[in-house]
């Protein structure tokens, strides 16, 4: 079954006879898990969302889980008239919402920390956000992601769901993060995961203390035994933010390949555009907010910031824009500062690259907040797109005067 993103490179895998999926290319026509023994081997975005369904038809599912997330209520349910009736008489002021926050949410984080209020309201706010389902959660308090002491007491929330909801203590345990801090890795919508493993014909194997040695003709082989299956799904994630990008085959000025430039880590100017690369803009590329956006709100506002640049270079003429070394060194090492304030480097998550082995350790997305960065990039698109040169036919002009730090600085001592 050939794939493009083609699952981890356990020893073995080609030797497994029966069928296997790899969740980023499900077949359109579905698979019908009826009477299958079937392994899942990772657990985090689209495991969380394949495992319930998969447990419905199957005779046995093991669930073979390397590291635990904390998984948010996801909330779904059919849609009613009166929630449309709701979204469409305030359409405009959802979105102007989502372009003026941080994670690109239609609701804002309150100006309080977490150990502002009391326990019994800290809890009672937490409660709610979980009983809404999404990610409001992660955004009930603003220090969250910057203070290991509030970041904890929601955590700790979450552990207590989870036991809460699986009944055999040794099982909850095990679905129970304690290695990294809350919502430093994405955390995953969950509709029904916890509740699938008290069912009979669900077993979490651990393979953090057992890890997997290799995929058998059979099953799955680990460090205390085989698990014979039908089939295999690998959950194991992608190689994301870069990995597209150098599957394309991207080559800049004389050649350069951009897997070249970047072997030792990604380097960009507003996440958007790379010097050596004219005329190349990446929609949502590394040290943009991307993943850490809510996506479409993210895409929309680079492909409206793109269109505008080229209106901007076609009513002067111009056909080449490249961003200044310069401005792509300051940039990288403003988003490595503001990544160094907040605890999302404390986790091995696909954000610092950490689930492609010999790739590159930082935090490709940028997380100075979708709200700043819309105002970064429109005041450097003002300024004459500053940091940027630009012109025809080998007659370039351009200089960079820092814009995007100082205007994240005015914004940040603004906010204190």
């Amino acid at each position: 079954m050939p794939v493009d993103d083609e699952p981890a490179e356990f020893p073995g895998r080609d030797s497994f006879r029966g069928d296997w999926y790899h969740t980023g290319l499900w077949p359109h026509e579905g698979v019908d898990f009826t009477g299958k023994r079937v392994a899942v081997i990772g657990t985090g975005a689209t495991g969380v969302q394949a495992i319930p369904e998969i447990a419905k038809e199957a005779e046995h599912v093991y669930v073979l889980q390397r590291t635990p997330n904390y998984d948010i209520a996801g909330g779904n349910r059919p849609m009613t008239e009166e929630d449309g009736r709701a979204i469409k008489d305030n359409y405009r002021e959802i979105w102007q919402t989502t372009r003026e926050t941080g994670f690109g949410f239609p609701y804002r984080t309150p100006e309080r920390t977490a150990l502002s209020v009391s326990d019994d309201e800290r809890r009672q706010i937490y409660e709610e956000a979980w009983q809404r389902g999404g990610f409001r959660l992660g955004t009930t308090f603003n220090d969250l992601l910057v203070d290991e002491d509030a970041n904890e007491t929601a955590a700790e929330f979450l552990r207590a769901r989870i036991r809460e909801r699986v009944r055999d203590p040794e099982v909850a345990e095990l679905l129970s993060p304690r290695d990294h801090p809350f919502f430093t890795k994405r955390p995953p919508l969950e509709n029904g995961y916890y509740d699938t493993f008290n069912r009979d014909n669900v077993t979490l194997v651990n393979v953090r203390d057992a890890p997997i040695r290799e995929i058998t003709e059979r099953g799955v082989r680990t460090a205390d035994g085989e698990y014979e299956v039908d089939t295999l799904v690998y959950a194991t994630g992608f190689d994301a933010m870069t990995g597209t990008l150098f599957k394309i085959g991207i080559r800049g000025r004389d050649g350069l390949d951009l897997r070249e430039k970047w072997a030792k880590g990604p380097t960009s100017y507003l996440g958007v555009t790379t010097s050596g690369f004219p005329n190349l803009f990446m929609i949502t590329g590394p040290q943009s907010p991307s993943v850490l956006t809510n996506m479409p709100v993210a895409i929309e506002q680079h492909v409206d910031w793109i269109t505008d640049c080229l209106r901007y270079l076609r009513e002067r003429g111009a056909d080449l824009i490249e961003p200044l070394p310069e401005a792509e060194r300051d940039w990288v090492d403003h988003h490595d500062e503001v990544t160094a304030t907040t605890l999302l480097p404390r986790a091995n998550s696909w954000w610092v690259g950490a689930n492609i082995p010999g790739k590159p350790r930082s935090l490709y997305p940028y997380v100075g907040g979708l709200d700043v960065y819309r105002v970064i990039c429109d005041r450097v698109a003002a300024r004459g797109y500053d940091g940027f040169t630009t012109g025809s036919a080998g007659r370039t002009t351009g200089g960079f005067a820092g814009v995007a730090r100082a205007t994240f600085d005015e914004l940040a001592a603004e906010a204190s």
